[in-house]
């Protein structure tokens, strides 16, 4: 279950109207964790790192028996980490907020709230593109989370394009206008 994730078909009509009223039932269109192959280039650095660790527990065996054991935890350890980080990372994006939760043996839970939102940015490298996963960057009002970067999302055009008719929708509900200085 530490891998499910779910996702809304954004052209789907059963969902919420931009008129829906504020207090309506929470509408989730992601919940999950990054996709692994977002972070193919820190796998392959902790790859390496515990082939060298290997490698080098190899060549110091005549020191004894227990130094190529303890190069192999090492290089297991080290490999298994990028993939601990990630998986210790969970998004979960709704029709009114964003949680962004991390942590291993602690957990820590940010909570964006949609109308807090400023700005989204959407980046998709052609390796992104190739591997079907993106990045989106929620710029907001918010104190405790004013830049949210949300890494190697699986379908994040899809995402991207419902968080910014959301935003519209619940500024519009709360009554929150932009006003320009000038």
């Amino acid at each position: 279950m530490a891998n499910e994730q779910k996702t809304v078909n954004v052209g789907d009509p059963s969902r919420e109207s931009s008129d829906t009223p504020v207090d309506s039932k929470e509408v989730v269109y992601f919940e999950g964790n990054p996709a692994l192959r977002g972070f193919l280039g820190s796998l392959f650095l902790s790859g390496l790192l515990g082939v060298g660790f290997i490698a080098g527990s190899l060549m110091l065996r005549a020191e004894g028996w227990w130094v190529p054991v303890v190069g192999l935890v090492l290089a297991l350890g080290v490999m298994a980490l990028p993939i601990i980080r990630v998986r210790s990372i969970r998004f979960r994006i709704a029709n009114y907020r964003i949680d962004y939760e991390r942590g291993v043996f602690s957990k820590d839970i940010d909570t964006l709230e949609l109308w807090h939102v400023e700005d989204l940015q959407f980046h998709q490298s052609l390796l992104d593109r190739i591997m079907g996963i993106g990045e989106i960057t929620v710029v907001s009002h918010d104190e405790s989370t004013p830049r949210l970067r949300l890494r190697a999302l699986p379908h994040p055009r899809s995402i991207f394009e419902t968080l910014k008719q959301r935003i519209i929708s619940v500024k519009r509900q709360r009554g929150v206008i932009k006003l320009d200085a000038g």
